[in-house]
């Protein structure tokens, strides 16, 4: 299933950044946003920083009002300050390492910019500064690496912690259910065209993983790589030192619960 981008809803159009890799799939989705009619727009992680992408960025948002990012990942945010620069707006993030100008961003912020509203729905766990973009008019969900068009995110240990990735999962679930959320554009891969069933497979996928990890330890399998090869088996070895990340994070998530 190839994935290139391109417009969806009346508000949104991704333009694709060219790092094709295992761990970034098609690329890095970079969003614009912008409320029909108007003059300036939002992106939303610029991506990498590569000359082409960001002139294909910015050719197609104009005038932009503000640079928001979902996480600090550098497949995310590394163009994101030489982009504002050129633009001559703001970098709004929940790490203040990747601000530019006066604003951060969090949890339950509102972001306006020539009509469009986006709200900030703090979503850690794949990173600690992991955050999702509400769209109230296209009951979209903009969620970076915490949901992906294709297979499963990273739980990025140490930073990355599965009990918030399950939080940040159960409350996407929620506005789902509540049909403030039908569609997502992630971070990564196409759009997922109906939110909720996406989401609980994602929760149901972290249960069965957890199960399998917490199987292994009991059988005597301690050591994080040991783990990797016989719960991760079925996943591209390419994909087994990420794997690790998520292993880890279970290996304290089992920890911090199973102690209690």
């Amino acid at each position: 299933m190839s994935w290139t981008g391109g417009t969806y809803g009346g508000r949104a159009t991704c333009v694709l950044a060219p790092n094709a890799s295992p761990m970034t799939l098609d690329g890095t989705n970079t969003w614009v946003l912008r409320e029909p009619g108007a003059r300036r727009s939002i992106v939303v992680d610029p991506g990498p920083l590569d000359d082409g992408h960001l002139a294909a960025v910015a050719a197609v948002a104009g005038p932009v009002g503000v640079v928001l990012l979902t996480h600090g990942h550098a497949d995310h945010s590394e163009g994101a300050r030489v982009f504002a620069e050129r633009a001559r707006c703001g970098v709004r993030a929940l790490d203040p390492r990747f601000v530019y100008g006066d604003e951060g961003l969090g949890d339950g912020d509102v972001v306006v910019v020539d009509g469009l509203e986006v709200h900030v729905v703090g979503t850690p766990g794949h990173t600690s500064d992991s955050l999702s973009f509400l769209l109230p008019a296209e009951r979209a969900v903009l969620t970076g690496d915490t949901v992906l068009g294709r297979g499963t995110t990273v739980v990025a240990h140490p930073d990355g912690a599965l009990g918030a990735y399950l939080g940040s999962l159960r409350r996407l679930r929620e506005l789902a259910a509540a049909r403030e959320v039908d569609v997502i554009w992630p971070g990564h891969g196409p759009v997922l065209d109906e939110a909720l069933p996406v989401i609980e497979q994602y929760l149901t996928h972290r249960a069965d993983r957890l199960e399998q990890v917490r199987a292994a330890v009991a059988g005597g399998v301690v050591e994080a790589r040991a783990v990797v090869r016989t719960v991760y088996a079925d996943v591209d070895e390419q994909l087994w030192p990420a794997a690790e990340l998520s292993v880890r994070a279970q290996l304290d998530y089992l920890h911090s619960t199973d102690s209690h």
